[in-house]
């Protein structure tokens, strides 16, 4: 993929205020100064650290330079740190990875079949993410002007917390901010008005919580100027609950009186104070709800709506067509790159599109090195002998990279298993546009398929499901071993408008077909050649299923504002709840085309 090196300059507009002003000020220090600034965050982070458990046994000797650090310090896995994970979690507070007390840990998502992972945090960490997030509207307002004319409606969502057996608490990076302090009492800012109210926020139960964002969302709908959720999936989620239960919502807003399914203390109280009888909104809620028809939803309910913030990068991609339906094509700014383990950086031209979306790490965030990441060649990585990482400010464009971080919470040299695209630079600060979590594979002999060629393939084959009025609302796969030869198994949940003219057998046969020509050269070889892999699989499922999948994975400690549909599941009970679901399955009715590579002669 050919990328030019650029350097992005600043918009011309001028920012909303003093405080947006020195928010930019400090962008534009942070990216001029970025190889400085990184060598600070190094030797501050070792420096605080250096009487750990971890960095002992590695006899760094009080040093804090990168050379002696790069040569003594391994890479590492989750894995790898997960004994000394599980006995900060058992309760020992002795200063195993950070001389600060660890004060909870992060959980991931909880997507994947396995455990969830328990990333340890340090209390002033809080600050340092309200720090990345108190940039994105001076940003925004850039492009966006006038958004403290109005109100942001946001479907944010906590879950229940758990603790270990020491007692700390774990539970989603989102959990934690909206629990703290920082956001329960954060300051007014015209900027960052928000229809829902905390206790809705805050609320462990996910119908009480979703049913009173939607309802305040209604009531303040001429005042809403932007609606978003974390991912695309859950703004999906809200509207099938806004299709499914609109007719309660707008009895709710035509008697101001709350529905009793609603019994949690703190929103009844709150809502006493939003809902009053308004039939006439009612009414039209009703009109506009009634008919099925979601085309434009947002704008016609929120008819102020300047974009939709949302994630859309990497997996969530696939919902780009959804979400453009459901909004009549408004804007998908992507504003920040952050996980569990580290809040990286924020996107500097939001309002660009979801394809050319590109983030800049911020350098005060953390260390940040990186792998080279070439798919063809990868490179060995060795604990005993560990290549020569690439610093944040040496990186070149056009080329993939493995990010790898060093945190204040104690992670030295940890992969997050993040693929990065380098597309330019602002200032001296690389930009990047995320590619994909490494290692999302489909596999089944000498094949590797990753997220991205899976994508690419879905999309290819959906297309001849345009004539029919039919999309793809989600999909999953498995690499069915189980057959001999195995072959991947797609399932697919259908959106199909018109029943009496939905897509045939044969034609959906025939996107097995496209999506099998949309494969890598492995692939087909395998299929046609080598006799190693059977011929691909869809499997329809029921509408509903993929909701059902994200209950289940709820149930199951996921939090559902992190939540994102596995494109690849192994995990049994997962499976049985697919395949109890599907209503069809097809198959490829021919091989893929393939023949060999030409090589050259050797002479």
């Amino acid at each position: 993929m050919a990328v030019e090196s650029t350097v992005s300059t600043p918009p011309v507009a001028s920012p909303g205020c003093e405080k947006h002003a020195k928010a930019l000020e400090f962008i534009e220090e942070m990216t001029k100064n970025c190889d400085a600034v990184q060598e600070t965050v190094l030797s501050e982070v070792l420096s605080r650290n250096a009487q750990t458990e971890y960095l002992q046994r590695f006899e760094l000797n009080g040093a804090i330079d990168r050379d002696t650090f790069k040569a003594k310090v391994p890479i590492v896995t989750y894995e790898d740190l997960q004994p000394e994970i599980q006995r900060i979690a058992n309760g020992d507070r002795s200063p195993i990875l950070s001389s600060h007390p660890i004060s909870e840990f992060l959980t991931s998502s909880g997507t994947s079949a396995g455990e969830r992972k328990l990333m340890p945090t340090i209390a002033e960490e809080m600050d340092r993410r309200q720090l990345l997030y108190s940039l994105l509207m001076p940003v925004m307002n850039l492009y966006v002007p006038g958004l403290d004319k109005g109100k942001g409606l946001y479907f944010l969502f906590t879950k229940a917390e758990t603790k270990t057996p020491g007692g700390l608490v774990a539970r989603p990076v989102l959990t934690s901010y909206y629990r703290s302090e920082q956001f329960k009492k954060r300051p007014y800012d015209p900027y960052l008005v928000y229809t829902s109210p905390n206790e809705a926020i805050l609320c462990a139960d996910s119908f009480q919580s979703m049913y009173t964002q939607m309802l305040c969302g209604l009531i303040m709908r001429e005042e809403v100027l932007r609606v978003g959720a974390v991912f695309a999936s859950g703004l999906l989620r809200a509207i099938r609950f806004l299709q499914l239960n609109w007719k309660e919502l707008a009895d709710d807003i035509s008697s101001g009186i709350l529905n009793p399914r609603i019994t949690d203390p703190s929103i009844k109280e709150c809502m006493s104070k939003i809902l009053k009888p308004n039939p006439e909104l009612a009414q039209f809620i009703t009109k506009e709800c009634e008919g099925d028809n979601l085309a434009s939803i947002i704008t016609r309910i929120w008819p102020n709506t300047k974009y939709v913030d949302v994630i859309v990068t990497g997996a969530m991609a696939q919902y780009i067509p959804t979400i453009d339906y459901y909004s009549g094509g408004l804007p998908l700014p992507c504003t920040m790159y952050a996980s569990s383990e580290c809040y990286f950086g924020l996107n500097l031209k939001p309002m660009t599109k979801p394809s050319e979306t590109c983030y800049t790490i911020m350098p005060n965030m953390g260390y940040f090195e990186f792998i080279p990441h070439d798919p063809v060649n990868p490179i060995p990585l060795s604990r005993d002998s560990p290549p020569r990482l690439v610093d944040l400010a040496d990186l070149e464009v056009g080329k993939e990279y493995e990010l790898v971080i060093s945190t204040y919470s104690g992670l030295c040299r940890y992969r997050v298993g993040d693929i990065l695209l380098v597309t330019g630079f602002y200032n001296s600060a690389p930009q990047f546009k995320f590619i994909r979590r490494k290692n999302v594979l489909l596999s089944i002999d000498a094949d590797k398929t990753d997220e991205a060629e899976l994508q690419k393939a879905i999309e290819n084959a959906s297309e001849l499901l345009n004539e029919f009025n039919t999309r793809v609302v989600e999909y999953t796969s498995h690499g069915d071993t189980n057959t001999i030869p195995g072959h991947y198994v797609i399932y697919w949940e259908l959106h199909v408008r018109d029943p009496e003219n939905a897509p045939t057998h044969e034609v959906l046969n025939k996107c097995c077909l496209v999506m099998e020509e949309s494969m890598n050269s492995v692939y087909r070889q395998g299929r046609v050649a080598d006799n190693s892999i059977g011929p691909l699989e869809i499997r329809v499922v029921k509408n509903g299923t993929f909701e059902e999948l994200m209950d289940y994975a709820i149930s199951r400690g996921a939090s559902i504002n992190q939540y994102k549909p596995p494109r690849c599941v192994n995990f049994v009970p997962i499976l049985e709840l697919l395949d109890a679901r599907v209503v069809s399955a097809h198959f490829s009715p021919s091989a893929p085309h393939w023949t060999p590579e030409r090589t050259k002669r050797l002479t």
